[in-house]
C-alpha cells in the first residue's frame, strides 16, 4: 500500500504503519519543527509543503492507495470559538476532500477531535459525510480512546475510514464482531501489540491511584505549571522525602499544658500542639512530564522528536507541541493493520 499523509505532524502513521509494509508517497507540514523532524526521520520521503497547493504537486492521480491526515482541530475543538468551517483551519478539511477526489484514492483515513460531532450543531461534520458521498465514497466513522490500545493517555478522537466505490465496506475496518475493550488493555498495560507504558510517574496523571493521565495538548507554559497542564496530564506526582529531622517549638519548651490539643506521640501523654516537634514526612509534590514520557504517551519511540535544531538539541517547548498535536501511534496501528487485512480481504 502506498500512502500520502497531510497535516503530517512528526508522522505517526508512519511509525504506526512500517510494520505493515507501506509506502510513503509524500508528507504534507508547514510547521518548521515538525517538518525538521521529517526531513531527519525520513531523508528520502519528500514534503510537498501547503497541501492547498496539491494541484502543483508531482503525485499522479491513481498512484496512492491511502490518504491520511488529521487537519487542524482547533476550529472543531470545544474549548476553541467554534468557528467550524468558517475558521480557515477548519477549511483545510474541504481541501482534504479536494485532494482525495484529485488523486482517486481508493481509502482514506481522517481524524478529528470529538467536537467536531458537534461543531456548528453537527453540520460540519455533515458536510464532510455528504461530500464523501457526493464524491463516491462509502464511510464509516468511530470514536477511539487511545487508553485502550496500551498507553496511559485519556485521548478521544474522531476516525473516519472512507472507500470509493464498491468493494469491501470502511465500517469493516473500523468495528470489529467483539468488543474493543476486551482486546486491548488500559492506563499503561501492554495490549496486543502495543507498546511499553510510559512509567509509573506518568501512569499516575498526578493523582495517587490513578494511571491514566489526562489529554496531551500541545499548548505549553515554560517555566511553570498551571491548571491547564495538570489537567492535560502534563503533570504527574512525584515523591518528596526530605531528610527527617526534630525541631521542638518555642525554643524547646514545653509550653502552655491548656494549648487546646493533645496528641499523643508513640504511646506517650498527649502533648500539647508546641510540644510537638515537627517532623519532616514525605510528601507528594508535582513535576513536568519530560517530552520522553509525552512521546511513550502517544507510543512514539524514545527520542522521536529529540533531534538536532538550529544547530542545537531541540528544546522541549517544540518536542511538547508536536507530541499534543501528533495521533496516537497504537491507534493508528490498528486501524492500519485491520484496513490492510479488509483490503486483502483476510478480515
Amino acid at each position: 500500500m502506498r500512502y500520502l499523509s497531510v497535516c503530517s505532524g512528526v508522522e505517526a502513521a508512519s511509525v504506526a504503519w512500517h510494520d505493515l509494509g507501506w509506502t510513503p508517497v509524500g508528507f504534507s507540514e508547514i510547521e518548521r519543527f515538525p517538518s525538521a523532524v521529517l526531513a531527519h526521520r525520513f531523508p528520502d520521503v519528500k514534503n510537498y509543503g501547503d497541501m492547498t497547493k496539491y494541484k502543483e504537486w508531482d503525485i499522479e492521480p491513481g498512484t496512492v492507495d491511502v490518504l491520511v491526515g488529521g487537519t487542524p482541530c482547533q476550529s472543531f475543538s470545544v474549548a476553541g470559538l467554534r468557528k467550524g468551517l468558517d475558521d480557515p483551519r477548519g477549511n483545510l478539511m474541504l481541501v482534504y476532500l479536494g485532494l482525495a477526489e484529485h488523486l482517486r484514492v481508493p481509502w482514506l483515513v481522517w481524524e478529528n477531535v470529538p467536537g467536531v460531532l458537534s461543531s456548528n450543531g453537527g453540520r460540519d461534520f455533515g458536510t464532510l459525510l455528504g461530500a464523501l458521498g457526493e464524491l463516491g465514497y462509502r464511510w464509516s466513522f468511530r470514536v477511539l480512546d487511545a487508553q485502550y490500545f496500551g498507553v496511559p493517555q485519556r485521548r478521544r478522537r474522531v476516525f473516519v475510514v472512507a472507500h470509493l466505490g464498491d468493494g469491501p465496506h470502511p465500517a469493516e475496518v473500523l468495528f470489529e464482531s467483539e468488543s474493543l475493550r476486551g482486546d486491548t488493555a488500559k492506563g499503561g498495560k501492554n495490549g496486543q501489540g502495543a507498546p511499553r507504558g510510559a512509567g509509573k510517574g506518568a501512569e499516575s496523571g498526578g493523582r495517587v491511584g490513578v494511571d491514566i493521565v489526562g489529554t496531551l495538548c500541545s499548548d505549553t507554559h515554560p517555566g511553570a505549571y498551571s491548571g491547564q497542564d495538570a489537567y492535560t496530564g502534563r503533570l504527574v506526582p512525584h515523591e518528596v522525602r526530605p531528610a527527617i529531622g526534630f525541631n521542638w517549638a518555642n525554643g524547646g519548651g514545653y509550653g502552655n499544658a491548656h494549648d487546646g490539643l493533645g496528641i499523643t506521640i508513640d504511646g506517650t501523654e498527649p502533648l500539647s500542639v508546641s510540644q510537638v516537634p515537627a517532623v519532616a514526612l514525605p510528601t507528594m509534590a508535582v513535576r513536568r512530564l519530560t517530552p520522553r514520557e509525552c512521546e511513550r504517551l502517544q507510543g512514539f519511540p524514545d527520542s522521536w522528536t529529540d533531534i538536532p535544531w538550529r544547530g542545537k538539541p531541540a528544546p522541549d517547548g517544540p518536542r511538547y507541541k508536536a507530541m499534543g498535536n501528533s495521533m496516537a501511534v497504537p491507534v493508528m496501528r490498528w486501524i492500519g493493520r485491520r484496513l490492510d487485512r479488509v483490503a486483502k480481504g483476510d478480515l
